[in-house]
């Protein structure tokens, strides 16, 4: 795959550009395995922050990818527990430092 298919460029640096493209590629199937329990929704993203670290990408590069994903699942997704419920309406509560800050937390939650 060319580097234009990737969320992280040679450089090691993300291209938050490339997310949506990247959760676009996913099967219909897949997303909907991934969103339909909250504990299976909780290890794919430990799963892909786990990847994030081991590719060097440090928190804040981790938080800003876990931003986007966030921002296109609230926008897209419809929720599909209580679980996501809860977590859209905060996202959609919050304002922009917010919603960062929640990210943060996010992605320190999928860690423990």
């Amino acid at each position: 795959m060319s580097e234009q298919t990737h969320m992280i460029n040679k450089d090691r640096k993300v291209e938050l550009n490339q997310v949506d493209e990247v959760m676009n590629r996913m099967a219909p199937e897949q997303k909907d395995d991934i969103l339909e329990q909250f504990e299976t929704f909780k290890q794919y993203l430990k799963k892909r922050v786990s990847l994030g670290e081991s590719l060097g990408l440090n928190e804040e590069q981790l938080t800003l990818v876990a931003e986007k994903v966030a921002e296109m699942l609230s926008k897209n997704e419809e929720p599909r527990n209580r679980e996501e419920k809860l977590l859209q309406e905060l996202w959609n509560a919050a304002n922009n430092e917010q919603q960062h800050a929640l990210a943060h937390v996010l992605v320190k939650f999928v860690k423990n």
